[in-house]
């Protein structure tokens, strides 16, 4: 594989073009407005990689971003499974709400055209997936752990769209990740902003998961996301 060049200048553009009125993160004190209010996640752009039409995504488009024989798992990387909900600020779940992920594969490339070089992209990760949130507010991916790329720590991009709502953006992150202290977004956060987008997992099995999705992944992590 071609070493992929360091575009964190590049990145940094992109993420405060993308941004509203230049604003990366949305404080969460505006979310503290009353003592039973659940925070609002921070929210984050949606980078320069989002598949923002039919031509720049897959051809599928599930909650599986796997390429699985069986058991065998034939996606590059560590397969895990990722869970959370959807919650409004009173903790209340949202039903039936589009969650999407994308990130990049275990070669470091995106499945967009600015993503990487298309000939080293893994064939077999989808690189991009829609669930819907069930009555308890639940969403369920398989996918990758994720890995760092030149000018970004890792992390995997998480859109909500709730009808007559606003989209809502993030991005996920690992734990204690050394590239997280140097990453530009993640360290601008404050600790519980940076708590409160941080994957932590363990394995599969310790877990007792019982989704489908959960088969043949070596670790589980959920996410809750609270949005307005």
């Amino acid at each position: 594989m071609s070493k992929r060049p360091n575009n964190a200048k590049t990145l940094q553009r992109r993420h405060f073009l993308a941004g509203a009125a230049g604003t990366l993160l949305t404080p969460l004190a505006v979310a503290q407005t009353a003592s039973a209010a659940l925070r609002v996640s921070p929210s984050q752009t949606l980078g320069p990689f989002y598949p923002r039409n039919a031509s720049e995504r897959p051809a599928e488009t599930d909650a599986d971003l796997l390429r699985v024989e069986g058991d065998r798992v034939l996606t590059k990387g560590l397969p895990i499974y990722l869970t959370g909900r959807v919650l409004d600020r009173r903790g209340q779940p949202l039903t039936n709400i589009a969650v999407e992920i994308w990130q990049c594969d275990a070669n470091a490339v995106y499945h967009h055209p600015a993503g990487g070089a298309e000939t080293e992209r893994d064939p077999n990760f989808q690189g991009y997936g829609v669930a819907r949130t069930d009555t308890a507010g639940a969403f369920h991916f398989r996918t990758i752990k994720p890995i760092a790329y030149p000018g970004r720590t890792p992390h995997i991009h998480v859109r909500v769209q709730a009808p007559g709502a606003s989209a809502f953006a993030t991005q996920l992150y690992l734990a204690d990740d050394p590239g997280n202290r140097r990453d530009f977004l993640f360290s601008r956060m404050s600790a519980d902003e940076q708590a409160a987008l941080t994957l932590r997992f363990e394995p599969t099995t310790a877990a007792g998961a019982a989704h489908a999705l959960a088969r043949a992944t070596q670790q589980i992590a959920r996410a809750d996301l609270v949005i307005a």
